[in-house]
């Protein structure tokens, strides 16, 4: 019976710890809204510490791969050793899309974490390419694991914010 508690104590933990994080992936999300990007942020955290943080910048570079993801996974391929990256555990907005997802299975990451589904995106900004993560995971030698957050309220926050930049901001054009 102690098991279960113990269990169930460091799910809680868990959970405090990844809902902490992907708070702070909204904030870099509206930081890429407000250099005039798309609404998407990621970090990586080693031992439950920040060690590196990207936003979105696909309008400010004009590249369709600057994904917060890949700028977050050039950074640590630059930064961090192959060991920390399997330690790391990357946290993100928004489930990463294919090309972001394939990068973080060639870093050696090999946690994700994330808000918005790739399902509720497409609802949200209308459908495009539709592979999920683990879809392109599904095929891989030793995947990263992937999961959402049970926080419902940081899932509305995070959908909340696509719904204002895809649907609000975009009407106006």
């Amino acid at each position: 019976m102690q098991n279960s508690h113990i269990n169930e104590g460091t799910k809680m933990k868990q959970a405090e710890q990844d809902n902490h994080w992907l708070k702070q992936t909204l904030n870099l999300s509206q930081a890429a809204v407000d250099a005039g990007n798309h609404p998407f942020g990621a970090l990586l955290v080693i031992d439950n510490r920040l060690a590196l943080e990207a936003e979105n910048t696909v309008n400010t570079y004009n590249d369709a791969t600057r994904h917060a993801e890949m700028n977050l996974v050039s950074q640590a391929c630059q930064n961090l050793s192959e060991s920390q990256r399997k330690e790391a555990v990357l946290y993100t907005s928004t489930e990463p899309c294919a090309m972001c997802a394939g990068a973080i299975y060639w870093s050696g990451i090999k946690q994700v974490v994330y808000a918005c589904s790739g399902s509720e995106l497409n609802e949200i900004a209308g459908k495009s390419l539709i592979c999920h993560s683990e879809e392109v995971f599904l095929g891989a030698v030793n995947p990263p694991s992937v999961r959402s957050t049970q926080s419902q309220s940081l899932i509305e926050q995070a959908c909340e914010q696509h719904k204002k930049y895809w649907i609000e901001d975009w009407s106006c054009l």
